[in-house]
């Protein structure tokens, strides 16, 4: 079993942000995955699908900064050891349209994957990172996460989600080695 973790904020204010990249790659896994309905669990909603291994797709819907208060019930409740969990989440340290996969390591600066392995306890939990880009000059870099893709962005996230998705898929079925070697980078 396997825990998809989906970062992003509820509330339809945040919905398509940069900052909500998570929750997108999530649902077009959840999509492809043949999940059935999200339900409202472990402060978040949960969706389960079956491929190779039963997924447990999860859209912590605590804010972003508190994420880890969800990810820790989910995986206390189904007993899962942090190496069965995936993060997907924004990085405006990555250009746009580019992912970056590794199986463990520090937060970078993304204060809802430092808040998963706060409670976690450990660093050792996957992190399939989404490409956003840096912020234009003069601009607030809180303001440019929850800012809206321009057209032109939308047309990069789209195919770059449809990626990401299929990426965290073979993480479930081939690991993190794989993964890595396919996807680290690719535009």
């Amino acid at each position: 079993m396997k825990l998809i973790v989906g970062l992003g904020n509820p509330g339809r204010r945040y919905e398509e942000t940069r900052h909500n990249v998570g929750f997108m790659v999530a649902a077009k896994v959840a999509s492809l995955a043949g999940a059935g309905p999200s339900k409202a669990r472990f402060h978040g909603d949960l969706a389960e699908a079956s491929t190779d291994e039963r997924l447990l797709l999860l859209w912590p819907q605590t804010f972003m900064n508190a994420s880890g208060k969800s990810v820790r019930a989910a995986c206390d409740f189904y007993k899962l050891a942090s190496e069965d969990v995936l993060v997907i989440c924004d990085d405006l340290n990555l250009d746009g349209g580019r992912l970056r996969f590794r199986s463990s390591g520090s937060a970078g600066g993304q204060n809802g994957l430092s808040d998963i392995l706060r409670c976690l306890g450990t660093d050792q939990v996957a992190r399939l990172r989404v490409g956003i880009g840096r912020p234009p000059t003069g601009w607030d870099a809180a303001d440019f996460v929850l800012g809206k893709f321009s057209k032109a962005e939308q047309e990069t996230m789209e195919l770059t989600t449809s990626t990401a998705a299929q990426a965290v898929l073979d993480w479930s079925s081939n690991g993190s080695a794989y993964v890595m070697n396919r996807y680290n980078g690719q535009p």
